[in-house]
This record gives structure tokens, sequence and C-alpha cells, in this order.
């Protein structure tokens, strides 16, 4: 019989190298790059792609039963009070796509990507 030493140690290695194949989630709000293809027109007459960057990623929410005041304030209809932040960009910059258009002849297109990411008040449209 194995010793409860070397038990341990195979469980930990197995922990470890299990854990090697599987992408690990980044916890918080953070940058990350996705590919953009951009076209001049609904014909796609010129066209390029691009890896720009957005924001992903959780920030932290609550709920609690409201406080007796804020039951009375709002006439025993706010029973609940939550808390909450979403993961939204906090700094754009332009970047250059270079689009090929038919032959030798190239265009050039400025978009926006994520800057910076940070945990913010919830809106249904910022931009």
């Amino acid at each position: 019989m194995a010793s409860p030493h070397m038990l341990l140690l195979c469980l930990l290695v197995l922990a470890v190298t299990e854990g090697w194949g599987r992408q690990v989630a980044i916890p918080g709000c953070h940058l990350h790059p996705f590919n953009v293809t951009v076209r001049s027109d609904r014909q796609g007459t010129c066209q390029g792609s691009h890896v720009a960057q957005a924001c992903v990623g959780h920030c932290e929410s609550s709920a609690f039963p409201s406080r007796y005041s804020v039951l009375v304030a709002s006439g025993y209809r706010h029973n609940v009070t939550s808390v909450s932040q979403c993961c939204t960009i906090s700094g754009l910059k332009k970047v250059k796509v270079q689009l090929q258009c038919g032959g030798d002849r190239r265009e050039e297109l400025e978009i926006f990507t994520a800057r910076a990411c940070q945990c913010d008040m919830c809106r249904l449209s910022r931009y």
C-alpha cells in the first residue's frame, strides 16, 4: 500500500497537470483580442482585417433586503436593494486598418478599439 505522502503527491500532480489543458478564466475585467473584418461598402469593394480589443470579464454585484427606512420611503415596494457594476471600456484608441481593394489599390480606414477596461456603473447605452 502506498504511503499517505505518496498519495497526496500523486493527487497534487494530477490536479496541476489536469488544469494545463484548459484555458483558465481570468477574474476581473480585462482586454480581450478579437478579429474584425472591415469592408468599405456592402459589396466588399475594399476589405481588410485587424485584431481589435474588447472588454470582457466579471465585476462585483450584490443584492440584499432593503433597510426599513427604504421600505417606508418606497411605500413597501422597494424590498430588495441591488448594487452592480459591469465590465466597460474606460479608454478608446483609434487604429488604422489597411484595406485591400481590387488590383494594387489600397485604402486606409480608422476604427476604434479598447485601450483600457474597468468595472463601472452598468448602463444600457454607453457610447
